[in-house]
């Protein structure tokens, strides 16, 4: 956690200062937020949490890590952000932590889905906590862009493949070189058609699903593949 505070991937000084950490597709496909309850499932460190804050949402953000939600908390303190809430729990156990709250909007951003073996539950979870009328909104990177190599062009790995990548290696996303307490991480690959059977399977009817060739902090922008895409689904 403290490589992730003070990385230059989340700029944190830029932050307070008031840079925005959603992109403008994201802020464009979820719309206007002012007064609406808004959940962010696995918020980490809170920076889109608090951006959609800003944009004057009544945000709540849940993660499974105590530092991380003890972190955002900090955050919203320094930019003056008063009625901010951080729980700390596991996902697949949100809507129990928040009492069965139900929310207007419940979004999850990138690099999120690849720490959930279990899509199902997931979206089960997600229904639970959607208030009638409400909608998931899901930005993440695209499950083919995860398939290819650093060129962004050469398949590297299975698209098919569900067993659990496991990783034994040193840093962190935000620094590949710095050391860390714990080396080992595993992850698991979701498909496209994967992740919107579930969201239809737990009752949620997707609204849209958009591709989109922006880049994030791995791959080029612009290439001949999509890099990230985006669902909005309504309960």
């Amino acid at each position: 956690m403290p490589f992730h505070l003070a990385s230059e991937f989340y700029d944190l000084p830029g932050f307070i200062a008031g840079r925005d950490s959603l992109w403008d597709f994201e802020v464009a496909e979820v719309g206007e937020v002012t007064g609406k309850r808004l959940l962010h499932l696995q918020c980490h460190i809170g920076l889109d949490t608090l951006s959609w804050a800003r944009r004057g949402a009544r945000v709540t953000g849940l993660d499974f890590s105590e530092p991380a939600v003890v972190a955002a908390g900090e955050l919203a303190e320094r930019i003056g952000v008063t009625d901010a809430r951080f729980v700390a729990s596991d996902v697949y156990a949100a809507a129990e932590a928040l009492d069965g709250e139900t929310f207007d909007i419940v979004c999850t951003g990138f690099g999120a889905l690849c720490w959930l073996p279990d899509l199902d539950r997931w979206a089960r979870t997600v229904a639970r906590l959607l208030a009638p009328g409400g909608f998931l909104y899901l930005a993440e990177y695209h499950p083919f862009a995860d398939i290819l190599g650093a060129d962004g062009l050469t398949v590297e790995q299975d698209y098919f493949n569900r067993k659990p990548n496991v990783y034994d290696e040193p840093g962190t996303y935000t620094d590949l070189t710095g050391p860390t307490e714990a080396t080992v991480t595993v992850e698991w690959q979701h498909g496209l058609g994967e992740v919107v059977t579930a969201l239809v399977e737990a009752g949620l009817r997707p609204e849209f699903l958009h591709e989109h060739d922006h880049a994030h902090f791995r791959l080029p922008a612009g290439g001949p593949v999509p890099r990230v895409y985006s669902i909005r689904a309504a309960k």
